[in-house]
């Protein structure tokens, strides 16, 4: 019997489920094929003792329709940087992979399908250097994963922001009010383009735009006559001014690297006020909303095509490999092309010309 571990990575989000369903479902018809899950990415192979579980029919039955990861998933530390404590209560990180990948050898581990997004990737490329059979599935609510033209997730986290503004829109215009959306999206402003767009925003705040404060009160003060009109901003968690910097802080969470983004609507706001504007403002934030809940449909197919071309890569040993969408076809990339640079929104691209010439501020 040959083994295939499955690994989920970095944040969770809708689809992962159904990745985990499709790689079982497909991996049954070969019937010489075994699948395990390990817990919370390679955390459940580094750990003693070891927590690894079967994933079979049984397992992932009817899986496909709920939201996070039956096998637990984290965005800290990692066999190339496992976090050891030290007797003055400060941390260090080691290098385990070589360990790691021994106790995979000893499991009878035959390959790895490791999903995530570019920190998971890079995990994956590195232990594919040290002669790990791995294959990698694109996951990031942000989409910002190289070489797919989509990842799963990120229509999911995209519907929770637009009904965000939908339902905004109802009570901005009640008060008058400008109502600010904060979305998630870290360095790429996909989910709150797409959002914008969807829910009829008239201010639309991305990273890879830096804003000018004095185009957007312009256009906020073009939506009011005599005290009267209202306006829906959304912005990226990553948004900044232009000369300024992100909104966010360092974590202190042990082997969590990226700084914590979070915080620009309420600035955005103050500087507002600060700058003379008038009206009413108030500020949403959706955080970890759009990582959870129930994949919409989009995903669930995406993330089950995924999860079935993985495991058809380690058939035909297409390892150091990704699965990748290329409308309409699914195929496989070198790791090293999904890593080679993020997927940033391009500032020329033809959604942003479809948002300008729906009127859509971009404070620039």
């Amino acid at each position: 019997m040959k083994r295939v571990l499955v690994a989920t990575g970095g944040g969770d989000c809708p689809g992962l489920n159904a990745v985990i369903r499709a790689v079982v479902k497909r991996a049954e018809q070969e019937r010489d094929w075994e699948v395990i899950g390990s817990i919370e990415s390679f955390n459940g192979i580094l750990r003693e003792p070891t927590e690894i579980r079967v994933l079979d029919e049984k397992a992932v039955a009817g899986i496909h329709v709920q939201g996070g990861t039956i096998i637990g998933s984290t965005n800290k530390g990692g066999p190339f940087a496992w976090p050891i404590k030290n007797k003055d209560g400060s941390w260090d990180y080691a290098d385990r992979s070589d360990e790691m990948i021994r106790k995979l050898q000893y499991l009878g581990v035959d390959a790895v399908i490791s999903v995530g997004g570019d920190g998971s990737q890079r995990i994956s490329q590195g232990l594919f250097e040290k002669g790990l059979n791995v294959i990698g599935v694109p996951k990031t609510i942000d989409n910002d994963l190289l070489a797919t033209d989509f990842t799963f997730g990120f229509q999911s986290a995209v519907q929770v922001a637009t009904e965000a503004v939908d339902k905004l829109v109802t009570t901005a215009a009640s008060h008058n009010r400008v109502l600010v959306l904060e979305v998630m999206g870290r360095n790429a402003g996909w989910i709150a383009l797409h959002a914008a767009i969807a829910g009829g925003a008239e201010v639309c705040l991305v990273p890879e735009i830096p804003y000018d404060l004095n185009k957007i009160l312009e256009k906020l003060k073009s939506r009011y006559s005599r005290g009267k009109g209202n306006a829906i901003v959304v912005v990226s968690e990553g948004a900044m001014p232009k000369g300024g910097e992100v909104v966010g802080v360092k974590s202190t969470e042990v082997g969590y690297e990226h700084i914590r983004l979070g915080g620009i609507a309420h600035k955005l706001s103050y500087d507002l006020k600060e700058a003379g504007f008038e009206a009413d403002m108030r500020e949403t934030v959706l955080g970890h909303l759009q990582r959870g809940g129930v994949p919409v449909a989009y995903d669930r197919i995406l993330a089950s095509q995924f999860g079935v071309k993985a495991f058809e890569m380690v058939l035909k040993g297409e390892f150091g490999k990704m699965v990748a969408y290329r409308h309409p076809d699914i195929i496989a990339v070198p790791l090293t092309e999904a890593l080679d640079r993020p997927n940033f929104v391009n500032p020329d691209c033809s959604l942003v010309r479809t948002a300008r010439g729906l009127g859509i501020s971009f404070g620039d």
